[in-house]
């Protein structure tokens, strides 16, 4: 026991803590810290520390938003995540440092459920920054019971201004708190201090809705926490109630010895690893993060890793099969491999317009990429307009300096280039681009700006989100260069299943670009079977006609869901005749 007890065996069971969370974040979900990272924009300027000042819990908010900035490299951001839970469980451990070394695995619960409740992507980082100011102030706090209620009235307003409302722990802890010695309380002291501190804390809360514009269920949720206004995860009240718990018992538990005390802290590591194994799935739900991962990709550019990752597991939401198709476009191989991916209708190229903060911004790449530069600009603005805490976007506002550049809106692009030049990552290429805009000549030689010029459209129009088809016929027509827009208008009448707009398409796509893709040959072959033809020589190659032969052959005698049909399974006949 007496290893056990020693401080470099608690320090190393710490550092192994710390380096699997670093490992978690860093290799199995950078996207989430991408994700965290781009819904804030720290600002480097009196402005905004003011701001933050200002609020309940302000400190501990600027020092969180501080820190997410850093997400922008994810293995920083893994390392922040690490330290921080870490250092919540040594404090978590000061708070019980009279109980026995056997007792030490306890105080990485309340680090574990922080770490559950970070699977919620709405939980902010603050969360963790106030609960470890509140945290050290517990540990600060005297143990004479003279010096108790000093501190008390001087801490429980600091650490709500510091911290936010989860300074209501330190205020249930301070009458609990006793000195080694013995000096402990009175039940009915206890009480009573209790009472006049939940009094005092109440009393903090209640005069801040006097002086700032928050209602007060707001206020007593916390600003910072939660993504969602007036919002308070149960978990989070769950991890303070553990804190407490361990603060106030954990100088009673029984003092052990021996092999009791080494089968004791054996069980409390298989307890918490059993907690991490069966909790971490739940709480880190597949479907959505792989959600992030495409936007992460779709933000880097990654096109061959989106492809790679929807190859491995086929996408089955719209947003992923519209990130799935737009790496295919921007490869040049939507019209031959859209079909070898699920395909759910024409919104896995364009998904309709939905007031989502996380979804807008990957559907304004794809029309940025398409040439569609004011729908992007919408897009991007709309999404930081609907971040539900009112954050500004540092993706959002490099997307909005992009659009107003290729647009020739210079005034509007400094603005937002100013902004930028208050950060730490965006800053060089903020300043970069505001040597671009003085140089009309470089814009039109860049390799994205300039090509988008060339791209789009030049007069503005409002348009249905049920005549994409046509929208992307437009921006072909504009410019028959354009990759993208004829690779989308092949495939949108083939999505929604009309086979006469495609065939009405395909011979201008032809005549004009000599564009005729694997998926255009099976659609060809299929319109001309239907009126009982042959298409016409060259057009379409023998092998697929013949194919398509089989195809019709194997399901009108073995039906659709037949392993002689399934073969076809990547075909636009498949597709058409019901398959997915």
């Amino acid at each position: 026991m007496s290893r056990l007890a020693s401080n470099s065996l608690k320090w190393g069971l710490s550092l192994l803590f710390c380096l699997v969370v670093f490992l978690f974040w860093w290799r199995r979900f950078p996207q989430a810290l991408a994700f965290q990272e781009q819904f804030q924009l720290f600002l480097f300027s009196g402005d905004y520390l003011a701001s933050r000042l200002a609020e309940p819990g302000g400190v501990a908010r600027y020092v969180a938003e501080f820190l997410v900035q850093f997400y922008n490299n994810v293995v920083a951001g893994a390392a922040i995540i690490a330290i921080l839970l870490m250092l919540q469980q040594r404090l978590v451990w000061r708070l019980m440092h009279s109980a026995c070394g056997a007792w030490y695995p306890l105080s990485f619960l309340p680090s574990i459920l922080l770490w559950l409740l970070m699977g919620d992507e709405s939980v902010l980082l603050t969360t963790v920054t106030s609960l470890l100011i509140v945290t050290a102030a517990m540990l600060l706090t005297p143990g004479k019971s003279w010096a108790r209620l000093g501190y008390a009235i001087v801490a429980i307003p600091l650490a709500y201004w510091l911290a936010g409302p989860l300074a209501l722990l330190l205020a249930l802890y301070i009458p609990f708190r006793q000195t080694p010695e013995g000096d402990s309380p009175s039940f009915r002291i206890v009480a009573s201090g209790v009472v006049a501190d939940i009094l005092l804390f109440h009393f903090c809360l209640t005069a801040s809705t006097y002086f700032l514009p928050y209602p007060f269920l707001r206020l007593a949720f916390g600003l910072g926490y939660y993504r969602y206004v007036e919002v308070l995860p149960y978990l989070l009240v769950a991890v303070a109630l553990v804190v407490l718990l361990l603060a106030v018992c954990g100088r009673w538990l029984p003092i052990l010895r021996g092999r009791k005390a080494w089968l004791i802290a054996t069980g409390q590591v298989v307890f918490l690893t059993a907690l991490l194994v069966t909790a971490l799935p739940g709480s880190y739900e597949r479907r959505k993060y792989d959600l992030m991962e495409y936007d992460y990709l779709v933000r880097a550019n990654r096109w061959d890793a989106i492809v790679e990752k929807s190859t491995l597991q086929q996408p089955d939401l719209p947003m992923s099969v519209c990130a799935t198709n737009l790496a295919l476009a921007m490869r040049g191989e939507l019209g031959d491999r859209a079909f070898d991916f699920y395909q759910n209708g024409s919104h896995g190229l364009l998904p309709p317009f939905e007031r989502n903060y996380a979804s807008l911004m990957l559907t304004g790449e794809a029309y940025f990429q398409l040439g569609l530069v004011n729908t992007a600009q919408r897009f991007a603005f709309e999404a930081m307009e609907a971040i539900p805490n009112y954050n500004k976007s540092a993706r959002a506002v490099k997307r909005l300096v992009e659009t107003n550049l290729v647009n020739g809106q210079y005034r509007v692009a400094a603005k937002y280039i100013n902004m930028l030049k208050k950060t730490v990552f965006y800053r060089n290429w903020a300043q970069r681009m505001e040597q671009l805009m003085t140089d009309e000549k470089a814009i039109d030689a860049h390799p994205v700006y300039g090509n988008l010029r060339r791209l789009r459209l030049k007069e503005d129009f409002l348009f249905s989100e049920r005549e994409l088809d046509k929208v992307c016929g437009q921006l072909f027509m504009h410019n028959n260069e354009n990759t993208l827009a004829r690779q989308y208008l092949i495939l949108f009448p083939l999505l929604q299943g009309d086979v006469d707009k495609f065939m009405s398409y395909a011979q201008v796509v032809q005549e004009k670009a000599g564009y005729n893709p694997r998926a255009s040959q099976e659609a060809i072959a299929y319109a001309f079977m239907q009126k009982g033809q042959m298409p016409p020589a060259g057009l379409v190659p023998p092998v697929t006609v013949q194919r398509l032969r089989e195809f019709v052959s194997a399901y009108k005698t073995a039906g659709k869901n037949s392993p002689q049909v399934q073969r076809f399974k990547n075909t636009v006949w498949y597709y058409l005749t019901g398959g997915e």
